[in-house]
């Protein structure tokens, strides 16, 4: 009698999405890191400034995100080239 991989990917999806519900629940300030001479700064600053470390910040995380997007897109490539590839031979087109 074979055993269904169904229920193991149910359990696998329904972690994820409990993982997933509880991130969005915990408090943005949970993961803060409260950098008391940073906020002091931001506060006493004005407009301006407040524009620029706007900027700023978007400019720090953007080339990280594209290049986890990248990376991710890669991997999923490449795991699909694999998967449509012979199955008894051992060279990979890497």
């Amino acid at each position: 009698m074979k055993k269904s991989i169904r229920p193991v990917l149910s359990i696998r999806w329904l972690a994820l999405a409990f993982f997933a519900v509880a991130v969005m629940v915990i408090p943005v300030q949970a993961f803060a890191q409260g950098c008391a001479l940073c906020y002091t700064q931001a506060a006493a600053s004005g407009r301006q400034m407040i524009e620029a470390l706007r900027s700023g910040i978007l400019i720090l995380v953007i080339p990280p995100t594209l290049g986890s997007v990248g990376l991710l897109f890669l991997i999923h490539h490449k795991r699909n080239q694999i998967r449509r590839g012979h199955a008894g031979s051992s060279r990979l087109d890497w």
